[in-house]
């Protein structure tokens, strides 16, 4: 078999952005808001939070405004309607008008300004644009479709509020106070670096807590004790999950856009390669069964020798890293070169394959017992030490991983030992990918069926009688 060297993949061009995502200081400054209706209302609000002194010009604002002008001190209400000397020395202005004429002269004063305009609902006449917000503030994120879909934005917006703790805002603002004190260390980038990375880490743990000083202190401590002793470099293993990036975890997510090297497999998808820091290099050290593949003790050398030039290295296996992920190798290869590692899980191929096909791997009286196997020994071949009977037990759910070369002499094996032919059996190619298929048969017809469909994909074999009995979902394309 011919040997594949690594490749290392620069990321793409940054793609055309339909708007430039800024955040303005508005702290002390005066905004000019022209109008007096409840969206109106709503914008003196969002800014006067910013700290703005908001100037609203409305001869008759509604009772939205009117509250608002009464509750918040930095909102003044001057009752005429706005003149373009109203504009001069503002930071921003606002305007909620009734007809494109009065929008395109409050554009054209403002401009004459140099002012940055924003007209409410009439994004033709706008230098920018509000977006849907998620406020845990210092952090602030902004959400824009360009004004193609609203809806779409807030229903992003309400994923994000229920993945980011309410508890951030304080840890977010101790971030802010300690920065000083961690600044007069003149710690060194990647001592700084792991300060912050420490800081992330106790913050999502305690998001709950408010944050105190002598965490500070704490952490400071475990820095400066900790980094002199161990090597800068580290290793993290991740695991991809089966295909779908959306599967993910948000462990799985920090790593990758903290790492600064990523190793991946053939078998993850581009997307979730693309979820790792724009900065990270990667490098595809694909191995691939009966195909050109990087060695595994290439791959285990390549980590150990990033790592030791102090990088954070992902190295990203697709599914579960732990389950025939080969990660026992380049563990103990990390290990004995005195470097730290960690394994962050992943969904691996079966459970994917499960929920995608909407079937349980286990059912009352039916299946007690999961078992995972691997069809594809050292030398390629079916492994000579499968324990037969274990496969052939009727109460048992067998997951079949990289089986598709050796499946007629397995399943040959396996009727020869007494397993029901009419058993129930599934090949998933391509779990939770876009293009999965499945090809449903007996255990019996399987071998043949998969024959005629060319799998080409990654492929994994479900037998069990808990698998038989009811329909697959409609997204099946193979029958």
């Amino acid at each position: 078999m011919n040997q594949r060297q690594p490749d290392s993949i620069a990321p793409g061009r940054l793609g055309a952005l339909a708007t430039l995502p800024v955040f303005f200081k508005l702290a002390g400054k005066v905004v000019v808001l022209a109008g007096g209706s409840d969206g109106a209302a709503w914008k003196a609000e969002l800014l006067a939070a910013t700290g703005a002194y908001v100037k609203v010009f409305a001869s008759a604002p509604g009772e939205k405004m009117r509250a608002t002008v009464h509750d918040l001190a930095h909102v003044e209400w001057i009752a005429r309607d706005w003149t373009p000397k109203d504009l001069r020395d503002a930071a921003m202005a606002i305007g909620d008008v009734e007809s494109d004429d009065e929008a395109r002269a409050f554009r054209d004063a403002a401009r004459a300004a140099g002012v940055p305009v924003n007209l409410v609902d009439r994004p033709a006449f706008c230098d920018f644009q509000f977006g849907s917000i998620v406020e845990r503030s210092p952090v602030v994120i902004g959400i824009s479709t360009d004004g193609a879909a609203p809806v779409f934005g807030q229903d992003i917006r309400a994923r994000i509020e229920a993945i980011l703790p309410q508890g951030l805002r304080g840890w977010a603002q101790a971030a802010k106070e300690w920065r000083p004190a961690v600044l007069a260390k003149k710690f060194d980038f990647r001592t700084r670096r792991a300060f912050w990375e420490r800081f992330t880490a106790l913050a999502f743990s305690k998001a709950d807590e408010k944050p105190r000083d002598n965490d500070l202190v704490a952490l400071l401590a475990a820095v400066d004790s900790g980094l002199a002793d161990v090597p800068r470099g580290s290793v993290v293993l991740v695991g991809a999950g089966p295909g779908d990036p959306d599967l993910l975890t948000m462990k799985a997510v920090r790593a990758l856009q903290s790492a600064d090297v990523v190793l991946y497999d053939d078998l993850v998808s581009p997307r979730t390669v693309n979820a790792a820091r724009r900065e990270a290099t990667r490098i595809a050290v694909g191995k691939r069964g009966y195909k050109p593949s990087c060695t595994q003790d290439d791959i285990t050398a390549m980590l150990v020798s990033l790592a030791r030039e102090g990088k954070r290295v992902v190295r990203l296996k697709g599914g579960d890293p732990m389950i025939f992920g080969r990660a026992g190798e380049e563990i103990a290869g990390v290990i004995a070169a005195g470097l730290p590692v960690e394994i962050i899980p992943g969904v691996t191929a079966a459970s994917g394959a499960a929920a995608s096909l909407g079937l349980s791997l286990t059912e009352r009286d039916v299946a007690r017992r999961v078992q995972f196997i691997t069809a594809h020994a050292r030398n390629g071949k079916l492994p000579d030490d499968l324990a037969l009977s274990a496969l052939t037990d009727p109460r048992a759910t067998t997951i079949v991983y990289m089986g598709v070369k050796t499946l007629p002499l397995l399943v040959a094996r396996l009727l020869e030992e007494g397993i029901d032919p009419s058993t129930p059996a599934i090949a998933v190619e391509r779990a939770t990918w876009p293009d999965e298929r499945r090809i449903a048969g007996t255990i019996a017809q399987l071998p043949e069926l998969i024959a005629e469909a060319q799998i080409s994909g990654p492929c994994l074999v479900l037998i069990g009688a808990a698998l038989g009995g009811r329909p697959l979902p409609v997204r099946a394309t193979s029958a």
